[in-house]
């Protein structure tokens, strides 16, 4: 499957509530070849020095061109994970968490997934494929735990 970030994203700074530090957030949607795949939600923190981002990915075997957020399909999901440092080991890993736990109910984000769910939805493969390109492709999440990106450096 090839996916590709929309560039009409939108990234904004807010503060951490339990905090005060400020995180950058990102909304974008995600297209495949088929046409529209995703819509995902990262929230990227810098807590106490600790690089973590959590993102949401919205799921669904049909996208309404007309009303993607109020015409969901029956099967529309969403996924959650944490991703940063866990205790014990030297590298940053992806941890499932209830998709969109900190956002409203409402139908754009269908049946949130908690981690038990996730794992069993036959979607759980799509939705790694979608988080790793979201790593790799989405630039300020990539920025959030690699660096600024060649492309930020002139040369």
């Amino acid at each position: 499957m090839h996916l590709q970030i929309d560039p009409d994203r939108y990234v904004r700074t807010d503060t951490c509530g339990c905090c005060g530090t400020p995180f950058e957030q990102v909304t974008g949607f995600i297209n495949s070849e088929a046409g529209a795949h995703a819509i995902y939600y990262a929230r990227c923190y810098h807590h106490q020095g600790i690089h973590e981002a959590y993102i949401d990915v919205v799921l669904d075997d049909y996208w309404d061109p007309d009303d993607v957020a109020d015409r969901p399909s029956p099967n529309r999901v969403t996924f959650g994970c944490r991703i940063g440092p866990i205790e014990g080991h030297p590298n940053i890993a992806c941890s499932l968490v209830t998709g969109a736990s900190v956002a409203p109910d409402s139908p754009l984000y269908g049946r949130k997934l908690d981690p038990d769910q996730a794992r069993e939805h036959p979607w759980l493969t799509t939705y790694w494929e979608t988080i790793d390109h979201i790593l790799e492709h989405d630039e300020t999440v990539a920025r959030h735990f690699q660096g600024p990106t060649a492309a930020e450096h002139p040369k």
